[in-house]
């Protein structure tokens, strides 16, 4: 373990406003700092930092708490791994130290991981690079097949896999790397038999780099057609989440402060870069996702999408401009004429033309209204009447009035309707949709107030009213010395007084961390992030109203108890009835 000496030394030095601001935007609202959640979508900023206490919370999704829970949720590091990542911020090293500071036993050590996957991608360059038939068939393919030159080869690292079944594996463990270690970091497979393999053969191979220039992971083309499946990406690592990377934004990030191009896959990228679009970026191997798009917009202000122009790639780019549209993002799209992808638009009529097919992108309604279009016979009197009922479902779903009045105006000259019709159409729907929202919010609320939705406390619907207490009794601990010092001095509450399980769990850290001197340090270690979020929520609770005295204390403490005995006398009166219809049963049978 970190000692807690070493803990509060790296919260000292980290300080929550700056160390956010590398991730989220902030403006400044009176004491505290707001910006558009990292961890989920918005459009509306619902994350707040607040500095006197060193703490973040989003009431949107409820993820709160300290420094540490940020760069775990950021990251995606374990307790351990964000101290670390924030000692080395803070230029404060970790003696590793089995009898006082911290253990390594039964966790990846990360740097390790990335080590050996440089090592990896050096192995597959130097086998590119190798004077054999095999090496010299691969390289053709980057470059005389793709048309990529030896600098561009090397600035992407890019590499071969020999057709072999432990030559990868035999140069890693001559390295000190053990076979284990290889196959957490999808280097090699293990069989059902036991028996390792590496895990890309007779693939070209593309390294994958984060923002921070470290290798976390590979993709690997087969070199004929008849392998399948034609691509291969690494898997689920501990330093790699394909569905929270980007590739090629370790380039992209330093000429994207204006607009990104979103691609499908790995040869668009690096064709684009070496035309001179240095801002193409590609996931990896899925559909976008919005963690994806998060990391997006800490870069940039607009996306293009340029997707495939085959079916699948204008279906997947709708979707892409869903996910891209909902964390704020600007997003256009553009079709690729004549080429089924930019990499044989760029060799077929130049990055000049093709520079010109980018500056011609569509608006996200542009491209919709061309699709539902393109799906319609419009000379038909009853296609036209569907076209137009599936562009007034989309101009509803608009939330300015003068952008949905510019889209009326486009579909009205579009399909010869008079735009006041439209208009009348538009504001029908949108009422329809304000009720069904309300209605449904309504519920929502009701449901969140009953604590039916509760996934961190789901003991909360059980007994609403005794939850409440609880938390109000546990905010007021948290925030306050002298309450602590009263009630555990006191003797006035115990763990037997909380009916949730997590109340329970709270109170009986907070008394620990009281007998031990008030250090609240390990939070992050004893309780989940969104647990780390209802805490932080508590004590926001408490601390935004102006009364937290005795008295308060006193009647909290007085309504929680009473609330929990009505509880228990509702339980004991429910067992009764239960135990006297069972017996009025077992009568009825004799």
């Amino acid at each position: 373990m970190i000692s807690k000496q070493t803990i509060e030394e790296i919260l000292a030095r980290t300080n929550i406003e700056p160390l956010i601001s590398g991730y989220v935007s902030l403006k400044r609202a009176g004491d505290t700092y707001k910006g558009l959640c990292p961890f989920h979508s918005e459009k509306s900023p619902s994350f707040t930092v607040y500095p006197k206490t060193e703490s973040f919370y989003c009431f949107g999704c409820g993820i709160g708490g300290d420094a540490v829970t940020f760069i775990k949720q950021i990251e995606h590091l374990d307790y351990p791994d964000a101290l670390e990542f924030l000692a080395k911020r803070a230029g404060i090293t970790i003696m590793e130290d089995n009898d006082k500071y911290f253990r390594r036993e039964n966790r990846v050590d990360r740097d390790r991981v990335f080590k050996m996957n440089v090592d990896a991608a050096n192995f597959f360059h130097r086998c590119l690079m190798a004077d054999n038939p095999s090496a010299r068939a691969a390289l053709s393919y980057f470059t005389e097949k793709r048309g990529l030159s030896l600098s561009t080869i090397k600035h992407f690292g890019l590499g071969y896999a020999p057709d072999s079944f432990d030559q990868l594996m035999n140069y890693m463990t001559s390295k000190g790397y053990t076979k284990d270690e290889l196959v957490q970091g999808f280097l090699c497979g293990k069989s059902d038999k036991g028996t390792y393999y590496d895990a890309f053969r007779n693939r070209v191979i593309f390294p994958i780099i984060d923002v921070s220039g470290n290798v976390i992971a590979f993709g690997g083309r087969a070199m004929d057609n008849e392998t399948k499946p034609k691509y291969k990406n690494s898997s689920d690592t501990p330093v790699y989440k394909k569905t929270r990377h980007v590739y090629a934004l370790n380039f992209a990030r330093h000429s994207c402060a204006e607009t990104l191009i979103l691609c499908e896959g790995y040869m668009d990228v690096i064709a684009m870069h070496a035309a001179g679009f240095t801002n193409a970026i590609a996931t990896l191997g899925t559909a976008i996702t919005s963690d994806q798009a998060r990391l997006m917009s800490r870069y940039t202000k607009r996306v293009i999408i340029c997707y495939d122009s085959d079916e699948a790639g204008q279906k997947a780019a709708v979707k892409a401009l869903r996910v891209i549209g909902e964390v704020g993002l600007e997003a256009r799209v553009v079709s690729v004429p004549g080429s089924k992808d930019p990499d044989e638009y760029i060799k077929t009529f130049g990055k000049e033309k093709f520079a010109e097919v980018l500056n011609g992108a569509k608006i996200e309604f542009e491209y919709k209204m061309e699709s539902i279009l393109a799906r319609h016979d419009i000379n038909l009197p009853q296609e036209r009447i569907r076209a137009l009922a599936s562009l007034e479902n989309e101009i509803s779903a608009v939330y300015s009035e003068a952008e949905r009045d510019v889209y009326i105006q486009m579909v009205a000259t579009k399909l010869g309707v008079e735009p006041k019709s439209i208009r009348t159409d538009v504001a029908r729907i949108i009422a329809k949709n304000v009720r069904a929202q309300r209605q449904g919010e309504s519920q929502k609320a009701h449901r969140t107030a009953m604590g039916y939705m509760d996934k961190v406390n789901p003991d909360f619907a059980k007994a609403p009213t005794v939850a409440k207490h609880e938390e109000a009794v546990l905010g007021l601990l948290l925030i306050y010395p002298e309450h602590r010092k009263k009630v555990f001095d006191g003797g006035f509450l115990s763990q037997d007084d909380f009916f949730t399980e997590l109340g329970q769990r709270i109170f009986a850290y907070i008394e620990s961390a009281y007998r031990s001197g008030d250090v609240f340090t390990d939070l992050n270690e004893v309780f989940s992030p969104e647990e780390v979020g209802r805490i932080t929520k508590m004590k926001l609770t408490r601390m935004n109203l102006t009364d937290n005295g005795d008295t308060v204390l006193l009647e909290s403490i007085n309504a929680l108890k009473g609330s929990m005995q009505k509880k228990k006398a509702e339980t004991a009166s429910s067992c009764e009835d239960l135990s006297a219809l069972i017996a009025r049963l077992r009568s009825t049978q004799e």
